[in-house]
């Protein structure tokens, strides 16, 4: 799940082998169960109701969702996981910003540091890309209505903006406004391709064939990680590699 618009990966993501799928639920899994934590009730966490929308966004099974939650109490245990997000640069100056959640964050960095070399890119200090980014909710919907009913019941909902694409309509929210929003468009009810709190980067820029590339393998080699749950990126991907991803 990568760049601007990720729901193009997300879908993909949808049609790939069970093992791909496999490693999308796993993340997303370890994700609730962390957010259970403490507090295993959707109805009284808004960030474990924020993480399960973003799951039946990704077609995670209900069962799975539970499980996962489950295990906030009992796998976990005393089992400490982080959430660290790490920033730097890919081929070409592309900006990278790497969400992680892990319970060894020497393994973590290592790891993140020596896929990132690997590919000719290198990890930043704190702040060094994620300037040009901006944190936003996003929720994208199929075009099921009209631009101006979608915009209506946005607005309405306490969104900032609605931004009109081929085939869906994306949903920006401010990160605090996230879990208003989507609670009170699931209560109108609409079904959600993605749902979840994004880096949107400001501009994108376009790499040469041979450095797309050499991109495409580092975020393959980043996303393959457990230890990662997003990576984020400025870099413009043309829709027939989306598709391949």
């Amino acid at each position: 799940m990568s760049g601007h618009s990720k729901w193009h990966n997300i879908q993909a993501k949808k049609g790939k082998a069970d093992a791909a799928r496999g490693k999308l639920f796993t993340k997303i899994g370890r994700e609730l169960a962390v957010a259970a934590k403490g507090n295993p009730n959707p109805a009284t966490n808004s960030k474990l109701a924020d993480i399960s929308a973003k799951a039946k966004a990704a077609n995670m099974p209900n069962d799975n969702i539970e499980r996962s939650i489950k295990k906030a109490a009992g796998e976990l245990g005393d089992k400490e996981f982080k959430e660290l997000t790490y920033e730097g640069y890919g081929v070409g100056g592309s900006a990278v910003i790497i969400s992680t959640l892990t319970d060894n964050i020497n393994r973590t960095a290592s790891e993140v540091r020596s896929t990132m070399s690997k590919f000719g890119g290198s990890l930043g200090t704190t702040g060094s890309v994620s300037y040009m980014f901006d944190n936003r909710g996003l929720i994208v919907v199929e075009k099921t209505m009209s631009e101006d009913e979608i915009m209506d019941l946005a607005l309405e909902a306490g969104a900032e903006d609605v931004l009109t694409q081929e085939d869906v309509y994306e949903i920006y929210t401010e990160p605090a406004a996230f879990s208003q929003v989507r609670t009170f468009l699931e209560g109108k009810g609409l079904e959600f391709l993605q749902a979840e709190i994004s880096m949107i980067p400001q501009n994108k820029i376009t790499l040469d064939p041979a450095k797309l590339e050499t991109f495409k393998k580092m975020l393959e080699r980043l996303e393959e990680n457990d230890d990662v749950q997003d990576v984020y990126h400025n870099v413009d991907m043309p829709e027939e590699d989306d598709e391949e991803e």
